[in-house]
């Protein structure tokens, strides 16, 4: 399956309270899924990262193969494709583990003016003014040290023209052998 997909991160102070923001759409524009995940502190461009691993978290979840990627960070466009060198530590690390989630799809990433990436930057503003991630279809589950739980629920939250809710996550089952719940189709 091939998908389309928006990514944006922020942080307010740099570093701050930031978040992270992906929108999948299938390839005619409709949103399958969207997220803005809450970041208590982070810097911008581990925001950033954060919205690629994101992204890819849940295009895997989703069963997509191959990913056109469109973010308004050029840092981290250049750098994914080794245009650039990354130098910070924290950074690397991240990309070791965005490259190991990428193995699995065909991607074509590119760098877009912020004009063009209005919607993951509006998600990502939602999510830091509700000091909470928000999503539709969010991603159901995420390794133990991401796991921000949502507070509260939120009033007119609607985000792209779609519907928002808080993000409130299972815990993965800790059973070797149990099952994650299957992803029902998404155009049944």
């Amino acid at each position: 399956m091939q998908v389309k997909i928006n990514i944006d991160g922020g942080s307010r102070g740099n570093p701050g309270p930031g978040a992270s923001a992906y929108v999948i759409c299938d390839l005619n524009g409709k949103v399958i899924s969207q997220e803005g995940y809450f970041i208590p502190h982070c810097t911008n461009n581990q925001a950033e990262y954060t919205a690629l691993k994101l992204a890819l978290i849940k295009s895997a979840e989703l069963g997509a193969t191959e990913l056109f990627i469109e973010g308004d960070s050029l840092l981290l466009v250049k750098q994914f494709t080794g245009e650039y060198k990354i130098k910070n530590p924290d950074l690397q690390s991240r990309m070791a583990v965005i490259r190991k989630l990428a193995s699995t799809f065909t991607i074509h990433i590119k760098h877009v003016l912020r004009e063009f990436n209005k919607a993951p930057d509006a998600l990502a503003n939602k999510a830091m003014d509700a000091k909470e991630s928000l999503g539709f279809n969010p991603i159901q589950y995420l390794p133990e040290d991401d796991e921000i739980l949502a507070a509260s629920a939120a009033k007119d939250n609607v985000v792209n023209g779609v519907e928002v809710t808080p993000v409130i996550r299972t815990k993965k089952p800790t059973q070797k052998s149990a099952k994650l719940p299957k992803q029902p189709g998404l155009f049944d």
